[in-house]
C-alpha cells in the first residue's frame, strides 16, 4: 500500500509546474534535484535521485524498482526509456549472497542516454562522462538465469568514458567497455573488454580497428554533439 501511495504522489505531480513538482519530489521522498535540473513528463520514482545542475530527463521515460537514480552535471536521459531492476532490499529471496550489489543507474558528467532503451538496473550500470548510448532499442542486461546453479544472478555493466555505444546493441552481465571506445550497431558485448582507442562490433563482440586518440569526439569538452 505504501508504494501505491507513492505512485500516486508521483502520478498526481506530473500536472504541476515543475518549480513546484521538484519542491514536491524532494520534501516527499528525499530527493536530491538541483535547481536547474529537470524532468518532462516521466515517471521517475526510484528509492533516491540525484540529478546535478542542467541534467534532464525527457518525457515518456519510466525508472521504477531501482535504490539509485543519479544523473551528474549535463548528464541527459531522452524519451521513452525503461529502467528498472530489482533492489537490495526487494526481498523474494532473488539474488542473496551477492555481496556489493547496488541497483544503480549513474549517468556521469555530460554522458547521455538517448531514446527508447530498456536499461535493467539490478546490478549497477554506469555510463561515464561523455558518453552516448545512441540510437534506439538497446538492451542491457544485468542479470540472468545461471543455468548449471539454477538460480537468478547478476553483475555490474560498465561503459566507459567518451564512449559511443551504438544503436540496437545488446549488453550482459558483468560487461564493460573501456574509456575511448565505439561499441558498433548490433552488437553483442557479453564480457570485459580491455583495449582503449578501439572500435568492437559484431556477435560476440570483437575489436575491429584502432582510433585515433586525437578524434573529436575523445577530446570535446561539452557532451552535446550537434
Amino acid at each position: 500500500m505504501r508504494q501505491i501511495g507513492a505512485l500516486m504522489v508521483h502520478v498526481a505531480a506530473c500536472v504541476l509546474p515543475w518549480g513546484l513538482r521538484r519542491r514536491v519530489l524532494c520534501w516527499c521522498f528525499g530527493y536530491e534535484i538541483h535547481p536547474t535540473a529537470r524532468i518532462g513528463l516521466a515517471l521517475v520514482y526510484p528509492q533516491r535521485l540525484v540529478m546535478g545542475p542542467h541534467s534532464r530527463i525527457g518525457h515518456g521515460t519510466v525508472c521504477r524498482g531501482i535504490t539509485l537514480l543519479e544523473l551528474r552535471e549535463r548528464a541527459t536521459i531522452g524519451t521513452g526509456n525503461w529502467i528498472g531492476g530489482h533492489p537490495e532490499n526487494g526481498g523474494g529471496g532473488y539474488f542473496e549472497g551477492e555481496t556489493g550489489r547496488k541497483s544503480a543507474l549513474i549517468v556521469e558528467e555530460h554522458a547521455a542516454v538517448t531514446t527508447r532503451h530498456i536499461i535493467d538496473c539490478t546490478n549497477c550500470v554506469r555510463v561515464g562522462r561523455f558518453s552516448t548510448l545512441a540510437g534506439f532499442n538497446s538492451q542491457l542486461l544485468t542479470h540472468s538465469i545461471d543455468l548449471l546453479e539454477g538460480r537468478q544472478t547478476s553483475g555490474p555493466i560498465t561503459i566507459g568514458a567518451y564512449c559511443f555505444v551504438g544503436t540496437g546493441v545488446v549488453i550482459l552481465k558483468g560487461s564493460e567497455l573501456p574509456d575511448f571506445c565505439v561499441l558498433g550497431a548490433r552488437a553483442l558485448l557479453q564480457s570485459r573488454l580491455e583495449t582503449t582507442h578501439t572500435l568492437y562490433g559484431g556477435v560476440p563482440a570483437k575489436a575491429l580497428k584502432a582510433l585515433p586518440p586525437d578524434a573529436a569526439y575523445f577530446t570535446r569538452t561539452t557532451g552535446v554533439v550537434k
